[in-house]
């Protein structure tokens, strides 16, 4: 109700000021640039470092990586229902679907494991700062890991990162996962393992935004 009454109360306002239109701020530089190309400030705050975290996560280095990429609100129309996460694996992005032709986009990274299956599924949980245990048959190919089989601890260089979002299809574990990544260079990238990986930073806000049993779609070539 009290959101309401601003609301009205705002337009009451416009009204009276002659209905006039008000526009978007411009951006404001940040005295940065990706390629001779400014980034702006907004860029920089939204992938600031996080010592908040339960374990601190440093800035991100916007001049790295290609702005596309960069989390954004884009016009996006899809026939699923708001809400909903699609992976566009060719194009390296992580839509959320929103009303009125709106989405949250996100630059992400495609493992050689997320090539491997498409079609819809849920995100049956999630998890912060989760605990990674590799699969026998990534031990198998990778005996390395033998260490991690009864799993690694959380931290930057779990291979989850900071959250981790499991995918289901019915009631079985797809074993693909949408999680965080300190390799800000695999973001737009093919990269040789791993599932679909974003930013810290982006991993976090996704995960703020949607509850157990989102619909996921997978888009492949």
């Amino acid at each position: 109700m009290l959101n309401r009454r601003i609301f009205i109360a705002s337009a009451a306002a416009t009204l009276a000021a002659g209905c006039s239109t008000a526009r978007a701020p411009a951006p404001q530089p940040s005295g940065l640039t990706y390629k001779g190309r400014p980034i702006a400030a907004e860029y920089v705050q939204m992938y600031r470092a996080m010592p908040e975290e339960q374990f601190p996560i440093p800035a991100v280095d916007l001049t790295k990586i290609d702005p596309t990429y960069y989390r954004q609100l884009v016009d996006y129309y899809s026939p699923e229902r708001a809400g909903t996460i699609i992976v566009d694996t060719p194009n390296r992005y992580l839509y959320l679907t929103m009303e009125n032709g709106k989405a949250m986009r996100y630059g992400v990274g495609i493992g050689r494991a997320g090539f491997d299956w498409g079609g819809r599924a849920r995100i049956a949980y999630k998890r912060p700062w989760p605990t990674w245990t590799p699969p026998a048959e990534m031990i198998e190919r990778e005996p390395e890991l033998e260490e991690f089989r009864n799993g690694m601890a959380p931290g930057l260089e779990n291979p989850l990162g900071a959250r981790a979002l499991y995918i289901f299809e019915g009631g079985k574990d797809t074993l693909y996962r949408l999680h965080g990544t300190s390799e800000y260079w695999s973001i737009g990238q093919a990269v040789s393992s791993g599932c679909v990986r974003l930013l810290h930073q982006d991993i976090i806000d996704l995960y703020n935004r949607v509850p157990d049993d989102t619909p996921i779609v997978v888009l492949q070539a």
